[in-house]
């Protein structure tokens, strides 16, 4: 074992959590710079016990707690916008894909006829919708007043 192996091993063991086995107690047995890395290790540890843990300025919790969620809201913003941008690059390559497809391949007149029909359609569905408009419009107003009303009774009358 080398002994940058058994110093990693130096805090943890000067802390009391981890108990020196194996290789590593072997080392520390024989290897007298971490014997005595680990007794500095564990002077500094009971001298850190022993001093009085001052107690935190008032509103320090709270204003920290505060900093964290700001901190955490930024990153938050960064990856959104670089999702954000990620996707956009995602679409607009998608578009030009399909579009020089399409170009290349002769399906663009195909597609001017396709918009003609599909808005034909819709004229054609607009006309036929008109007469009943009204209709549409009068049960509409009907639902929102039928809802206003329920709202109306159920509201909470403990005010």
């Amino acid at each position: 074992m080398f002994c940058d192996e058994a110093l990693e091993a130096i805090e943890p063991i000067a802390s009391g959590e981890l108990t020196p086995r194996g290789r590593i107690a072997e080392h520390l047995a024989t290897c007298p710079n971490c014997a005595a890395t680990l007794e500095r290790a564990r002077r500094l540890d009971r001298l850190l016990r022993s001093r009085p843990v001052p107690a935190a300025p008032p509103q320090f919790t709270p204003r920290t707690l505060a900093r964290v969620r700001r901190e955490r809201w930024r990153n938050d913003q960064f990856l959104d916008v670089g999702f954000n941008l990620a996707i956009a690059v995602v679409v607009v390559g998608v578009v030009a894909a399909v579009w020089l497809a399409m170009n290349f391949s002769g399906f663009t007149a195909v597609g001017g006829q396709a918009v003609g029909l599909f808005g034909t359609g819709i004229t054609t569905l607009g006309r036929r919708l008109a007469p009943a408009l009204p209709l549409y419009a009068g049960a509409m107003l009907l639902l929102i007043a039928a809802l206003a009303v329920w709202w109306w009774a159920e509201r909470d009358t403990a005010y």
